[in-house]
């Protein structure tokens, strides 16, 4: 039986969930799971349903946009695994979990391939037979490594790209591409300690509280929607490594958390903002 999610954004008003769920019954679809949201200060109602059955989806959807109020937003996509192309550099503890994630079919995703500006992963990554990627900086300009790596993640016709610790940041050119489809995990809790070196700027600052955020890339930089986000305690005994060891363990977690959201099709983007059904 195929299983599809049913995704709808609009204005809000009466009757909504009773339409749905009739157009539904209608078509002799089953619901097998509903969450609903509306946010009363925009007027805004938010629809994630998920249903077996067969139907045709392009009619089902031009038959939602006439009976719901103007400008709705409507997807229905099928139920399985997403596509995914993973940027990485040096570090290897996110790579690696979502590596091991996937090995044991627990990412909900294919990663198509790994694409990284130094060879320091490459036997990791070749290890579970996954295409690996050298695109060196060395000698080229912003544009020229921008271009080779379009170039490899458009073979792949992904439907996200993972920002695993790349550590690079892309050009608004590249980032328009892929509006709202790549996600990156900064070593922070922001807004605090935006940029280069969060745990050193941390240190300094004598926080008490380190953390991790996952979000969405937009050409602000660290300042796309926001998907997960989780903090550990720390204290005057924590060096600047400890604390990175610290925010290390936090990365992996909300990381795979934010892809799990995002891969189980549970996530809205409204203006700077997420909502997210869990």
């Amino acid at each position: 039986m195929h299983k599809h999610i049913l995704l709808i954004k609009c204005k809000d008003e009466k009757g909504l969930l009773s339409k749905v769920t009739t157009l539904l019954f209608e078509n002799d679809l089953n619901i097998i799971g509903m969450k609903e949201h509306v946010d009363e200060l925009n007027n805004e109602f938010y629809l994630r349903c998920e249903y077996t059955g067969e139907t045709n989806t392009i009619k089902l959807s031009e038959t939602l946009k006439k009976m719901l109020p103007n400008n709705s937003l409507i997807n229905i996509n099928p139920l399985k695994k997403k596509d995914i192309v993973i940027y990485a550099t040096k570090e290897y503890h996110c790579l690696s979990d979502l590596l091991i994630r996937n090995y044991f079919s627990e990412l909900n995703a294919n990663i198509k391939c790994v694409i990284a500006n130094h060879d320091v992963l490459k036997d990791i990554v070749e290890k579970f037979n996954i295409p690996f990627y050298l695109v060196s900086t060395e000698n080229k300009s912003k544009a020229e490594f921008e271009t080779e790596v379009l170039s490899i993640t458009n073979k792949y016709q992904p439907d996200y790209i993972v920002l695993a610790k790349f550590m690079r940041i892309l050009s608004s050119d590249f980032v328009n591409k892929f509006e709202h489809k790549i996600i990156n995990i900064h070593h922070s809790f922001l807004p605090a300690f935006i940029g280069a070196n969060p745990y050193r700027q941390a240190f300094e600052r004598g926080v008490k509280l380190i953390g991790a955020t996952a979000h969405f890339v937009t050409n602000k930089l660290d300042e796309g929607p926001i998907i997960t986000q989780k903090t550990n305690n720390v204290d005057h005994t924590f060096t600047v490594e400890d604390m990175s060891k610290s925010g290390k363990e936090i990365e992996r977690v909300v990381l795979a958390e934010a892809l799990q959201y995002v891969f189980e099709d549970r996530i809205f983007v409204t203006g700077n903002k997420t909502v997210i059904f869990d």
